[in-house]
């Protein structure tokens, strides 16, 4: 199954447990007939972040950061920088674990002085 016709299966799950979503961010693969059927079907808007072709090198793209950092904080656990888990409920759990760890690590921080 490519790629666009997975993510169709997987938006129409999320909308239906989801009923406040009204608009996902997606990479320039997921162009095409996806866009429409998110639109008509789903009642979703699709935007597509595309990377310009004049830039060159690295470039921060508006709204992929997000999703990179969201990554990054995954991959400091060190028990999902690989596929280690034998289900797919224990790979859920290792993110909500990580996740856990992240925002007890944000209420905990001190808060910095206003003088």
């Amino acid at each position: 199954m490519g790629d666009r016709a997975a993510a169709q299966v997987l938006l129409t799950q999320v909308t239906a447990a989801h009923h406040l979503l009204a608009l996902v961010w997606a990479n320039g693969g997921y162009t095409g007939s996806l866009v429409e059927y998110c639109l008509a079907a789903l009642a979703l808007v699709l935007a597509i972040v595309k990377r310009s072709d004049d830039m060159r090198g690295f470039v921060v793209l508006p709204k992929r950061w997000i999703v990179e950092r969201f990554f990054a904080h995954l991959m400091r656990s060190r028990r999902l920088v690989r596929d280690f888990e034998r289900s797919i409920a224990g790979a859920e759990a290792m993110v909500y674990w990580s996740m856990t760890m992240l925002m007890t690590r944000r209420v905990a921080r001190p808060c910095p002085s206003r003088a």
